[in-house]
């Protein structure tokens, strides 16, 4: 397929292919329709797009420029919640409720108040993700209850992260930091944290080119897929500093 005519949105075809994200508008949004099939996302994830829109609203495919990453090396957690890790106030476990999870985010309204981003039909879609194996979800429970976590992405040495919730003040906070220090230990290159948040920010991302991005992305995904249910051993030392990570994270072999 012919791609041509920078600044428009472009309607998908049935066949899997994307305009290039360097045709996006400037704002980000680079197509408009398809659908939400497990090969059609991977190819976007792949190709530096993601799916973002609400309900009542077509299928809307963003490419941002610039785009919000987070090394795994950079994380900078605060004092304030340093201490709340050293506590054990939560309980942290992996790919134990993913379903849960996306739902708990879906919960979460839109600031305007006008419903919330993360649609059913989007919820199905990343569940089929997990269920393949490519998506992957950190938990935060408390007195048994989930009360928080955050769920993503994994192709190659990225991480692309999808969203976060919280029911109870940190829980979202302490899942984040958990699943950073994962990553780290994997040696995986960066999150896509997608777009700039004043909360990512003091977790340490920072703003890139999306062509930097691309080629970033690009050289990590020649890495294979940790694909398939991740495990996390009950019993393990963490620490939140970058040069001292003794967490021990279990993949299928």
């Amino acid at each position: 397929m012919s791609i041509s005519n920078p600044l428009t949105v472009y309607r998908l075809p049935q066949e899997l292919v994307f305009p290039s994200p360097d045709e996006a508008e400037p704002e980000g949004l680079l197509a408009i329709g398809g659908d939400l099939t497990l090969e059609r996302l991977l190819l976007a994830y792949c190709s530096g797009i993601f799916p973002w829109y609400s309900e009542g609203s077509p299928i809307l495919w963003w490419s941002p420029d610039p785009r919000l990453i987070l090394a795994p090396k950079d994380l900078h957690v605060s004092k304030s919640l340093s201490r709340v890790i050293k506590k054990d106030v939560f309980k942290i476990t992996i790919d134990q409720s993913f379903g849960e999870v996306v739902q708990g985010c879906a919960r979460v309204q839109r600031p305007d108040g006008k419903g919330t981003w993360i649609v059913k039909d989007m919820v199905k879609a990343y569940i089929r993700l997990h269920e393949a194996g490519f998506a992957h979800s950190v938990e935060s429970w408390f007195n048994g209850k989930l009360v928080g976590g955050v769920y993503g992405v994994s192709l190659g040495r990225v991480f692309f992260g999808e969203s976060m919730f919280y029911a109870m003040e940190n829980a979202s906070k302490v899942a984040f930091v958990y699943l950073t220090r994962l990553l780290q230990k994997c040696r995986f290159e960066m999150i896509d944290c997608q777009v700039t948040t004043a909360n990512l920010l003091r977790f340490g991302a920072h703003e890139i080119s999306r062509s930097q991005f691309l080629k970033r992305l690009a050289k990590a995904l020649k890495q294979p897929t940790r694909r398939g249910r991740w495990r996390m051993p009950e019993n393990f030392e963490f620490s939140t500093s970058s040069d001292d990570v003794s967490l021990t994270l279990n993949f299928p072999d």
